[in-house]
């Protein structure tokens, strides 16, 4: 071997060298880099995905339920159309119950959680929420012929609650004196105000307004027994594209007067309570 074919050699396994050294110098970087990513928005996972996931309580209607071909319809389903239809993608609506709304997000199974969702300290340890679209508070369902228009007037009279209810304890924490009559269901106890067996029954004012609906001999008390509950939809924690996404969601359809609609078409009546809090 020359000394020119040896140079050449050192040279060629220098180069080598550098490259090894420069992949591994990179390489890391790169996985450290890739790895201190921020995990993707779910508003990207839907819209690549092309099927938004809504978790609903599809047993509670008027906000969630089948209808008699065995398809979600509600409140809540009208408002889950508007939002994929808005995002241009498919609709999944997912069954859910009180008890996994939360590890349902958690765990990515679905990608928005509305179901009549309260929002609370409590839950915002978990999970995130938008902004409020309905708010409930405890109010009675009555005859129209009763003459009774609030909690006042319910003096020596009975309230029919579901068993296992501590709602009509809000009335006597008025000071009224009242007898509590119990029930089986929430059917039961409104079968006793329309037959003349109770004088009211005490419940979440949005569903009263739905039975009101329902049976026009009936009406609802125009009040509130407890601090008022503001719904909002639920959403996985730290993501807030999604949060903000679905909060201009929630903005539109509460300009355009489409979120008051539809309430009135599930509930019979309009929104009994602004949506943003009145300090």
């Amino acid at each position: 071997m020359n000394a020119t074919t040896s140079l050449k050699l050192s040279a060629t396994a220098l180069a080598s060298a550098l490259v090894l050294l420069a992949v591994a110098g990179c390489t890391p970087t790169e996985e450290k880099k890739e790895a201190g990513a921020a995990p993707q928005s779910a508003l990207q996972s839907v819209l690549q995905r092309g099927t938004l996931r809504v978790g609903d309580c599809l047993s509670f209607a008027p906000f969630g339920f089948y209808d008699k071909d065995g398809n979600p319809d509600g409140y809540d389903v009208d408002l889950a159309k508007a939002l994929a239809k808005e995002m241009g993608v498919k609709l999944e609506m997912v069954n859910t119950t009180s008890a996994n709304r939360i590890p349902n997000l958690q765990t990515n199974k679905v990608d928005v959680v509305f179901c009549n969702f309260t929002r609370n300290l409590e839950r915002a340890k978990e999970i995130g929420f938008t902004n409020p679209y309905v708010v409930a508070s405890e109010a009675m369902l009555v005859r129209k012929n009763s003459g009774i228009q609030s909690a006042h007037d319910m003096a020596g009279k009975t309230i029919a609650t579901v068993k296992g209810s501590t709602n009509g304890d809000e009335v006597r924490n008025l000071g009224i004196d009242v007898k509590i009559q119990e029930y089986d269901s929430s059917q039961a106890a409104i079968l006793a105000v329309k037959q003349g067996q109770a004088d009211a029954m005490i419940e979440d004012n949005n569903f009263l307004a739905y039975q009101a609906k329902l049976d026009p001999s009936l009406t609802v008390t125009n009040e509130a027994l407890v601090p008022l509950e503001y719904n909002a939809f639920g959403v996985k924690q730290g993501d807030q594209v999604w949060t903000s996404y679905l909060n201009e969601f929630l903005f539109e359809i509460n300009a355009s007067g489409q979120n008051a609609q539809l309430y009135e078409k599930w509930f019979g009546s309009k929104p009994r309570y602004p949506l943003n809090p009145q300090y």
